[in-house]
């Protein structure tokens, strides 16, 4: 059994499918409503380092076929890291020193015909060509539907889980439409883990980070319409973000001069980054903050910093905003959660916010030590 239909549990139904099991999936939901469809659909590859670099990997291969044999929208389309400091270029060019052909240094001119950026502003920046974008809203229920129509495959929506009970070889789960007994559960509920397994969620330093995320227009093109934006689009804030760019000594420089800058992106925790939907609307964020248990409330202020910067990145006018939303995940202090709080339970979790860009690696990885 998989608990859980986000990416991360299908992730794992996928591959144990692909196995040969039988595999129920149980998800509370009647979709998947959570951060699996309310981030940028960003597969940001090539600025993972460590043990998520090698996911990342894995994972796009899977990407790029899943969206053949599932049928959804993928752009094989790179990411571009505008420059807009000397020392956000430093970064980059130590970056690209590391990444044998993964980061191609761009000049001004090369990064302006890329993306809309400010002219004024842009320095130079990087090409990261192995970066894909998928509609997340799009593709996650695609993925969904591509698996329960494989053999050995089997899904319970709007179904809740209540609790397990260890039996001898197998786990008696306890839902909302009767008992299961499984051989093995995968629990790969996000930061809902502590509903089940409060100590080990504690051992590990599980909290939410909600974000607060918008969908806008897109500045216009040449002919009136929105302009294409073919790549994802980071910034220097992006560099603070993604453990790829720690290895440059001057990634401490950009941190100080945005501290003394841009104070309020810093106390944000802000990653300007933009991704456009199949629709020409782009998808802008992001903020991070953690807790616990989050507040509620959704501080207007933090939506119109995202949208001032965009609008300074861009040398527009105010953006026209479609949506606003908050997004949630698991954060802790490792980049991954794979734990087995009793007999015959594994509680799998992306706690880095990476989770679209890894789960379709990390997934043979956790199967390999648990079955």
């Amino acid at each position: 059994m998989v608990v859980g239909a986000g990416i991360v549990g299908l992730a794992h139904a996928v591959e144990a499918v692909g196995r040969g099991l039988s595999v129920l999936v149980v998800e509370r939901d009647d979709r998947a409503v959570g951060a699996s469809v309310r981030n940028f659909g960003h597969g940001c590859f090539t600025a993972q380092d460590g043990e998520a670099l090698t996911y990342a990997f894995t994972a796009r291969e899977r990407w790029i076929q899943l969206a053949k044999e599932a049928d959804f929208w993928l752009r094989e389309s790179g990411t571009v890291v505008v420059a807009r400091a000397e020392d956000e270029q430093q970064v980059l060019e130590d970056f690209a020193q590391v990444r044998d052909g993964h980061a191609r240094l761009l000049d001004r001119d090369a990064v302006l015909a890329r993306v809309p950026a400010n002219p004024d502003e842009v320095l130079g920046g990087a090409f990261l060509p192995q970066d894909i974008r998928v509609d997340p809203r799009e593709a996650v229920p695609a993925i969904a539907r591509w698996y329960a129509e494989q053999r050995g495959a089997h899904v319970a929506w709007s179904t809740t889980v209540q609790g397990f009970e260890a039996g001898s070889g197998v786990t008696l789960v306890r839902t909302s439409r009767g008992d299961v007994v499984a051989t093995k559960v995968i629990l790969a509920v996000g930061h809902d883990v502590d509903r089940f397994f409060p100590e080990t969620a504690r051992t590990a330093g599980v909290q939410r980070c909600t974000l607060q995320m918008l969908r806008v227009d897109a500045p216009a093109g040449a002919a009136g319409g929105p302009r294409e934006i073919d790549p994802a689009i980071f910034t220097g804030t992006s560099m603070l973000r993604y453990n790829g760019f720690r290895l440059s000594p001057a990634l401490t420089a950009v941190r100080e001069r945005l501290t003394a800058q841009h104070p309020a992106l810093i106390d944000a925790a802000v990653n300007l980054m933009v991704t456009q939907r199949p629709d020409g609307t782009l998808t802008l964020g992001d903020t991070h903050a953690y807790a616990t248990t989050p507040g509620p409330f959704h501080p207007e202020a933090l939506d119109e910093l995202l949208l001032t910067e965009a609008a300074r990145l861009f040398a527009t006018g105010p953006l026209t905003v479609r949506e606003r939303w908050q997004g949630v995940y698991a954060s802790a202090p490792a980049p991954f959660l794979n734990a087995t709080p009793m007999p015959g339970v594994r509680a799998v979790s992306v706690t880095s916010g990476i989770g679209m860009t890894t789960a379709l690696g990390l997934a043979p990885r956790v199967l390999d030590s648990f079955l």
